[in-house]
């Protein structure tokens, strides 16, 4: 039976959790996930597990922060007055905002505290410094 391997375009059914088992997404009742092994579009530690694995083949992987979306950089947390948000927008723990650069980029931060006078904002990947655990099923070899 033909086994995956560089080159290949494939199909993977997935649950990822956290540490604590906490599922933080899945491909049930959804397609599944298809990407070509070695662009690096996914994760590394994900795309080299589904090498060598045959359809209908099932495993569970580790992946470590370093492996996954890398480690969680205190440099990209940032405290701003809470004036420089409009005031259409009323801020809460756990939200995702949109931040526009000077050079018009923009980019996905959370609010991760909120007070009279200010915001702390993270511009870290959600899952940046966690160990990640997937349970993988390769659908096919596409």
């Amino acid at each position: 039976m033909a086994q995956v391997k560089k080159g290949d375009s494939v199909k993977v059914h997935y649950t990822g959790k956290l540490e604590d088992g906490t599922v933080f997404d899945t491909s049930d009742s959804k397609e599944p996930l298809e990407f070509k092994v070695g662009e690096g579009k996914i994760i590394k530690g994900f795309e080299a597990a589904v090498v060598g694995m045959e359809p209908g083949e099932s495993k569970t992987i580790q992946i470590p922060a370093d492996k996954a979306y890398g480690p969680h950089h205190p440099e990209m947390v940032m405290t701003i007055d809470r004036k420089e948000v409009p005031p259409t927008i009323t801020p809460r723990v756990d939200q995702m905002l949109q931040v526009r650069q000077k050079d018009g980029k923009t980019f996905a931060v959370k609010v991760t505290e909120v007070s009279e006078e200010t915001l702390t904002l993270d511009a870290n990947h959600p899952l940046a410094g966690k160990d990640l655990t997937f349970d993988i099923r390769l659908a096919e070899i596409a």
